[in-house]
């Protein structure tokens, strides 16, 4: 298996071999979902096939009970200038926020967003947080960029409610200008119950790895377009600790699919190409529900589905400038959020 799996790769890298058509990729399409609010949507977080959480700018929340048939928005007193970046959602009562840019804070909602805790804040000049994710119900790590030449890490053990600095001599060493990117709240990934990837971008494209929930590092070069700030890895995805999936470009130019998606299968120590890939600049790639070689990628100038892992990718049609994109564990419910309070369903 293992050997045809090899081959199936360098052929999909090669451009050789039968690309799939629209159809086999996936029967569905995007729709678009009202939910009264045009704030800037780039946080997301899809908890089961009833249950999912966005955030965005103006201290915005957004969350469907209901498998995404109805949507309700809301603001986090006390959070209006803030911008929500990522949202992690465990249940249809609970969720937390973390805000980009200055003052860093996250917030914690355990009655479905009527009330939400400030359970961290940092006013630290030049914090910036970018993403976060959890390995279980308990356990999670937030990034941010770097302060005083090392990326900011933060933990939680206990289910969000509250977090504490990585030490500053466990942080990883950043390279002048290296940033992380707040572009969908997916520049960072876990998987069991130790490991955790993140992506940077701007004088180089690399990917940090640690086996050891963020205590020691090691970090590798990607074939990501890089050398520019708006260049670099802006979505990173392990479909298991072996193999994983990053995507990214130029924010500033959108159409160009150069050097946009590579994949890893050796736990991000090495990343290969994939040409072509998406069809435009991609800020998140997310499985599509059981089946890991199903995926979809998504950025402002559209969406791709792959059905082999990530080594090949159709375009499909996209209702607006989308930012991020999750589905369910099960697949059945898939949501896509972006400018403009954009709200996407995914329909088969």
């Amino acid at each position: 298996m293992r050997f045809w799996a090899t081959i199936i790769a360098i052929l999909a890298v090669m451009g050789c071999g039968a690309e799939p058509t629209l159809e086999t990729a996936d029967t569905g399409a995007w729709e678009a979902a009202a939910c009264n609010t045009d704030a800037s949507l780039r946080g997301l977080s899809v908890v089961n096939d009833q249950v999912a959480w966005a955030s965005g700018s103006g201290g915005t929340f957004v969350r469907t009970a209901d498998g995404g048939l109805t949507w309700s928005a809301g603001t986090i007193s006390g959070a209006e200038s803030l911008d929500l970046r990522d949202v992690h959602g465990w249940s249809a009562y609970r969720a937390t926020v973390i805000s980009a840019g200055h003052p860093g804070k996250v917030f914690l909602t355990e009655d479905a967003g009527r009330h939400w805790a400030e359970v961290y804040s940092n006013e630290t000049e030049g914090i910036f947080f970018n993403s976060m994710a959890f390995w279980d119900m308990h356990h999670g790590i937030a990034v941010g960029d770097p302060l005083d030449g090392r990326f900011l890490l933060i933990r939680t053990d206990d289910g969000g409610r509250t977090w504490a600095e990585l030490p500053f001599e466990n942080r990883p060493e950043a390279l002048p200008n290296e940033a992380n990117f707040a572009a969908s709240g997916t520049c960072l990934a876990v998987a069991e119950e130790n490991l955790v990837w993140f992506g940077t971008g701007g004088p180089a494209a690399r990917v940090f790895r640690s086996v050891d929930r963020g205590n020691s590092w090691q970090v590798s070069e990607t074939p990501l377009r890089f050398g520019e700030a708006s260049q670099g890895v802006f979505g990173v995805l392990f479909l298991n600790p072996s193999q994983g999936i990053i995507v990214g470009g130029d924010y500033l130019d959108e159409p160009n699919a150069t050097a946009n998606v590579a994949f890893t299968r050796d736990g991000g120590e090495t990343w290969s190409p994939v040409e072509p890939g998406p069809a435009g600049f991609r800020e998140c790639v997310t499985t599509m529900g059981l089946d890991p070689n199903r995926l979809m990628t998504v950025g402002p100038s559209g969406s791709d589905v792959s059905i082999d892992g990530g080594l090949s990718w159709q375009p499909v049609e996209s209702e607006g400038r989308m930012h991020a994109a999750d589905f369910s564990p099960e697949g059945n419910l898939g949501v896509a959020v972006g400018a403009e309070g954009l709200v996407a369903v995914w329909r088969r």
